[in-house]
């Protein structure tokens, strides 16, 4: 999940808003090389989703009162970690300067190569809002929220 309002996460905020920082303070990105041979550099996948979408999804729930329970919430999309760092400097209208480094071996064996939310139990409910492409949402985060420093 990335958006506003997650300026206080420290470390673990989104991988965009480190994106942001890290492009602003040196001019480029790095990203964690692949060390898998079924996946090349920057290309590990995630279901990367815009806190705006999971607003949408509350409010959806709290305005119908569908049926409770618990919903694995998404884009339903996975994107790689290069696709993020291109929307980054696209967004920033800043050119490209993306890097590979070491995975740290401390996370090496855990850190996984794909995560993408199944959202056929939300959908089933009635919820047909399209979630925000990774171009959007980055863009709309980036632009609104932490160029200007509106960090609310």
């Amino acid at each position: 999940m990335y958006g506003p309002n997650e300026y206080h996460k420290g470390r673990m905020a989104s991988v965009v808003f480190h994106a942001f920082n890290q492009i602003n303070a040196t001019g480029g990105m790095k990203l964690f090389r692949s060390h898998r041979p079924d996946y090349k550099d920057g290309e590990q996948l995630r279901d990367f989703v815009y806190v705006k979408d999971l607003c949408n999804v509350c409010l959806f729930l709290m305005e119908h009162r569908k049926k409770s329970g618990l919903y694995n919430l998404g884009s339903g999309t996975a994107r790689t970690f290069l696709a993020l760092a291109r929307a980054t400097f696209a967004a920033m209208g800043k050119e490209e300067n993306i890097t590979f480094i070491d995975t740290p071996v401390d996370i090496r064996d855990k850190y996984q190569y794909f995560t993408e939310a199944r959202m056929e139990k939300l959908r089933a409910i009635g919820y047909e809002k399209p979630f925000s492409t990774l171009e959007e949402g980055v863009g709309d985060y980036v632009k609104n929220y932490l160029v200007p420093g509106h960090y609310m």
